[in-house]
């Protein structure tokens, strides 16, 4: 990778639920570019029937990312970003308690319920917005309240993940807002942590740090890890820590009006909005609100995504049958279309396992034909997330009271043109996919945004629109969708 000595450097670690990577992003005021430099895998690790993630081999992949970077000059700031609502406790010398817990452990279970007979699931939604999840941050503590008192007791601070690797590298001890927002004890309207949600669920308030605005300059890489490392201090900067909200911010249109799409181990639909929207419709129709950039709102659904196909693949090698991802997207184009379909979202399908036989299990109980091959679970995988996206997309147009003419596809599960044609005539509309690496281009814009070089966000996605190639797709066959979701629809209910 060439740099002209005139561009800056910033340093993007994108952490995701399976892998993370560090990416160098550099502006010459036209243009952005962005140059993969280290990648990982991020394994949970299983320990006394507890999932944890390894944030310490993490940590340590990051101080590797700088250490490639040096090679390329001095940085000029870093920042981070990550999947949402997991956390790390410290204890009153700053020192981790414990790796953190992954969201897919199975210590949430029943809590929701239990919320609601502290406070009730109106009052709790008027306040946070957020779409009722097991695996939220608020259910997670509740958990550690009802089981473990004792740890929740001795911990003196919550840090969300992309919070707790910026402490790890600039000690700066503060929670970025768009992270925040996933948690379920924000306060949607104030934009601040909610002491009614947080006392009614008697958590400790004690562990709730400030909260920052994506895009702040937090601090700098501590004196200790540039000496551990030989590297030149750096800006630290909080991004928007949740990849969902980095990946908004890099959906490249010129719409006030837009419909984004950002498609991988989660599916998240939604729109950006001025202010949230909490009422008693979206309440019922559990729609999220969350923290976006500059003060505005997301509006979106969380749909469990690739997940799906990516567990499914990880079941067919631990069979011995090595499948890619592209020979498995070849196979499902020759299946016969919609035989049966899954609701994505349905429970069986959070816990890592087998989830093909899963598959054929909700098949079996709603009546439908039992996919057998693989063509035909991953034929039945994509159609039904592509039905899901229509039926999120028709709950988030009956809250917004509005008409969209495109869906922005992005991140990873753009690579899937099956699934790319499958969603523009599911909703019948034109989906413009990408770019691929959205997350990864919204948390570079951010941190260009921070230190000045770029204005705001109607330049950042301007300049992403003309840096990276899109896709456009149209919808096809769409008689024959709009049955399949009639029959969808149907089956969900089951």
């Amino acid at each position: 990778m060439e740099i002209e000595n005139n561009e800056k450097k910033v340093l993007a670690i994108d952490l995701g639920g399976s892998s993370g990577r560090a990416m160098l992003g550099t502006f010459n005021g036209n243009i952005i570019n962005i140059h993969e430099i280290h990648r990982f895998s991020n394994d949970p690790v299983m320990m006394n029937e507890i999932m944890y993630w390894d944030v310490l081999r993490l940590f340590y992949e990051i101080k590797q990312s700088l250490v490639k970077a040096k090679q390329y000059g001095k940085i000029d700031s870093i920042a981070i970003d990550t999947w949402g609502v997991d956390f790390g406790l410290l204890d009153e010398h700053g020192n981790l308690l414990e790796n953190p817990i992954h969201y897919r452990d199975k210590r949430t279970k029943g809590m929701i319920e239990k919320s609601f007979q502290k406070i009730s699931k109106k009052d709790f939604y008027s306040i946070t917005g957020n779409q009722f999840m097991e695996i939220n941050t608020a259910f997670q503590l509740l958990s550690l309240k009802e089981n473990r008192r004792e740890f929740l007791n001795r911990a003196r601070t919550m840090l969300l993940m992309p919070d707790l690797f910026n402490y790890l590298l600039s000690g700066v001890k503060v929670t970025e807002s768009t992270i925040a927002s996933t948690t379920q004890l924000f306060d949607a309207k104030k934009k601040y942590w909610s002491k009614e949600v947080i006392n009614s669920l008697g958590l400790p308030e004690k562990i709730f740090t400030d909260i920052v605005t994506g895009g702040t300059v937090i601090g700098e890489i501590s004196k200790d890890l540039c000496e551990e490392l030989d590297i030149a201090s750096s800006k630290v900067v909080a991004v928007a820590g949740h990849d969902t909200q980095s990946a908004l911010v890099a959906t490249p249109t010129v719409e006030d009006d837009f419909i984004f799409l950002s498609c991988g181990t989660w599916s998240l639909l939604g729109t950006e909005l001025d202010k949230p929207i909490i009422n008693e419709k979206s309440l019922k129709l559990n729609i999220t609100n969350e923290d976006a950039y500059k003060e505005k709102s997301s509006f979106l659904k969380n749909i469990i995504g690739l997940w799906l196909i990516q567990e499914s693949r990880r079941q067919w090698i631990r069979e011995g049958k090595e499948f890619s991802f592209a020979a498995l997207e070849k196979m499902a184009e020759c299946a016969k279309p919609f035989r049966c379909f899954i609701d994505p979202d349905d429970p069986m399908f959070i816990p890592a396992g087998n989830i093909p036989k899963r598959i054929q299990e909700f098949c079996r109980k709603t009546g439908q034909p039992v996919p057998k091959t693989e063509a035909e679970i991953i034929r039945c995988i994509d159609e039904s997330l592509a039905l899901k996206y229509r039926s999120s997309l028709d709950e988030i147009k009956l809250c917004t009271e509005k008409n969209y003419k495109t869906i922005y596809m992005i991140g990873g599960g753009i690579q899937s043109q099956l699934l790319c044609s499958m969603t523009a005539s599911a909703c019948n509309l034109e989906v413009s996919a990408g770019p691929i690496e959205a997350t990864v281009l919204g948390n570079v814009c951010l941190q260009f945004m921070a230190m000045g070089d770029i204005k705001d966000i109607k330049q950042a996605r301007a300049i992403i629109k003309k840096s990276h190639d899109i896709t456009v797709y149209n919808p096809k066959n769409v008689d024959m969708w709009n049955e399949a979701y009639k029959r969808f629809k149907e089956v969900v209910k089951c």
